[in-house]
């Protein structure tokens, strides 16, 4: 028989499901907690300074593994704090396990200090939500929890703990088996066989990659098909890195910032085959006029999906790996020339030239002079606004889980954390986080955290003075009525930077930023890169909200 509490029972299952890292930040209601974590020979703590800072960092190490990544809060504020991370994971289908520490049983319901009912709050933002009630009850839930976070479409899972729970001896005579995700979905061979029937005879497809794609981990699978088939591909802001951004088939993002070329094209074909997509508002325009030409094929792994935003012709519940693997064998070797006459004779039309890429101290050019530094290997993250389109329009993503960013939550401060996150899931790797100043500044207390761990991230600060994107709605569409969006005080984050014992670099202040940058780029250890953005610099083009993709402006 083995004798545990509680809390070293949570240690020893997160031990025997192979996790390694742990963020968090303790308090009263975890502290039995984080005295077990205290003793574990596998795992590492990483101490972040807000809860939301340590969702994203669990958010890093799973989008750029794979693999479920790990958070810890206390109850209470640390519990609310970490809600908007979760929202996030749930939102981009991330596998992470939120374990909250709880007041005990007795004072549930009587407005305790720091209690607040976080099952019931994070129940409409997770796959699944755990109330533990028993020490035993631990050794199913832990195993479950990361059963159902990787199975399917991934997802994040919170467990709330209450102390008692926590400090409840248990004895129980055997270890369960660490939670695997569920066999994958069946489906039926002749909706494949339709599918690759649909492909032979189109003129005029085209394949529409989302974040599927990424999660399957099939981009290899994905590049022969569509050169197999000579099928021109887009790919959602989520779904980046299904084919190289440089692959001769590749027309890059699709959406509210995509080329003209690329939207347009999608307005004239006769099949789009949606892979691990969702038809998102941002990527889709005005979701009625979307590929009105189009018959179209839809595969996902969440049956919700299919006909949800946008009805398919043929709509497939598969695991997007094995429809695809089926897939390919009866794709029919095409050249499919004309189509591609057609889309270049796009290209050449409506080309998106990147205003300002040969001056480093603008928005396009210090991502091409960033580009032109890293390897293959560097992982890329972003946080949200301005930055984040000029970054995905722009950099060449070559590979899966290379780009990490927030999608459909779209939550400013996620890419610095989640940067962090990468890098001690890869520490042999550089890892980018490109940043505007509005959204570093709602997680700049992780530049203590990146200290402390001294990873190996560099923060590409991209300051215009002002919340960029909304500037450039309002500017656009409110009547130029600007409100609520520039900055009046200049901050020194070069200083601050410094300030938390990180190495910092002010581009626009140095006479030779090439060099400074390449020098700051291929140092080990965290550093900040300061570079100053005209306030005029807009995202184009664009499509106004609302409208259908065909009507881009700028």
């Amino acid at each position: 028989m083995t004798k545990m509490t509680g809390a070293q029972i949570i240690i020893h299952l997160l031990e025997r499901q192979g996790v390694r890292i742990i963020a968090g930040i303790p308090g009263g209601a975890n502290l039995p907690l984080y005295d077990a974590l205290s003793q574990s020979r596998l795992i590492r703590h990483v101490l972040a300074r807000h809860e939301q800072g340590a969702g994203f960092i669990a958010q890093g190490i799973a989008r750029s593994t794979g693999q479920a990544g790990v958070c810890f809060a206390t109850s209470g504020p640390g519990a609310t704090n970490i809600l908007t991370a979760i929202a996030d994971a749930k939102q981009d289908s991330v596998p992470i396990i939120c374990i909250t520490g709880q007041v005990p049983q007795t004072l549930l319901g009587t407005d305790a200090f720091q209690e607040v009912d976080t099952f019931g709050l994070s129940f409409p933002i997770t796959k699944h939500s755990y109330m533990v009630k028993s020490a035993k009850d631990l050794l199913r839930v832990v195993p479950e929890a990361f059963q159902v976070a990787l199975s399917g479409r991934p997802g994040p899972v919170l467990i709330d703990v209450p102390k008692d729970v926590q400090n409840e001896i248990c004895e129980f005579e055997a270890w369960p088996e660490p939670g695997r995700p569920w066999a994958k979905p069946k489906f039926k061979i002749r909706n494949i066989e339709r599918a690759a029937e649909m492909i032979n005879q189109a003129e005029r497809p085209i394949l529409y990659c989302g974040g599927g794609i990424i999660q399957a981990g099939v981009n290899g699978l994905v590049t022969r098909i569509v050169e197999k088939g000579s099928i021109p591909t887009t790919m959602t802001l989520m779904g980046l890195g299904a084919i190289p951004m440089t692959h001769s088939h590749s027309l890059g993002m699709l959406g509210m910032h995509a080329a003209r070329y690329t939207n347009l094209a999608l307005e004239e074909c006769d099949l789009l085959i949606a892979a691990g997509a969702r038809f998102d508002d941002r990527a889709t325009g005005k979701v009625q006029e979307f590929c009105p030409h189009a018959d179209i094929i839809h595969i996902d792994i969440d049956a919700g999906e299919i006909h949800k935003n946008k009805t398919a012709h043929l709509g497939i519940v598969a695991d997007v790996g094995q429809a695809l693997e089926t897939l390919f064998p009866l794709v029919e070797k095409r050249s499919r020339a004309e189509w591609f006459r057609y889309i270049e004779g796009l290209k050449k039309k409506f080309d998106n030239p990147f205003p300002g890429v040969d001056k480093i101290l603008s928005s396009y050019g210090i991502i091409r002079a960033v580009s032109e530094v890293l390897d293959e290997e560097a992982i890329i993250t972003t946080d949200v606004g301005q930055h984040q389109m000029w970054v995905a329009q722009a950099f060449p993503v070559r590979r899966a889980r290379q780009w990490l960013t927030s999608g459909g939550l779209g939550t400013m401060g996620f890419g610095f954390p989640a940067a962090i996150g990468a890098a001690l899931a890869h520490p042999d790797r550089t890892v980018v986080s490109f940043s505007g100043d509005g959204s570093f500044l709602m997680n700049i207390q992780e530049l203590a955290t990146a200290a402390d761990e001294e990873v190996n991230v560099k923060i590409i600060l991209m300051d215009n003075f002002s919340l960029g994107l909304v500037h450039q709605q309002q500017d656009l569409f409110y009547g130029k009525r600007l409100f609520a969006c520039d900055f009046k005080t200049r901050v020194d984050f070069v200083g601050i930077a410094r300030g938390f014992g990180i190495e910092a670099v002010a581009l626009g202040r140095t006479p030779h930023p090439r060099k400074a940058l390449e020098t700051a780029l291929k140092k080990k250890g965290p550093c900040l890169i300061h570079v100053p953005i005209d306030i005029e610099e807009k995202v184009f083009p664009m499509v106004p909200p609302g409208a259908p993709n065909r009507k881009m402006i700028g």
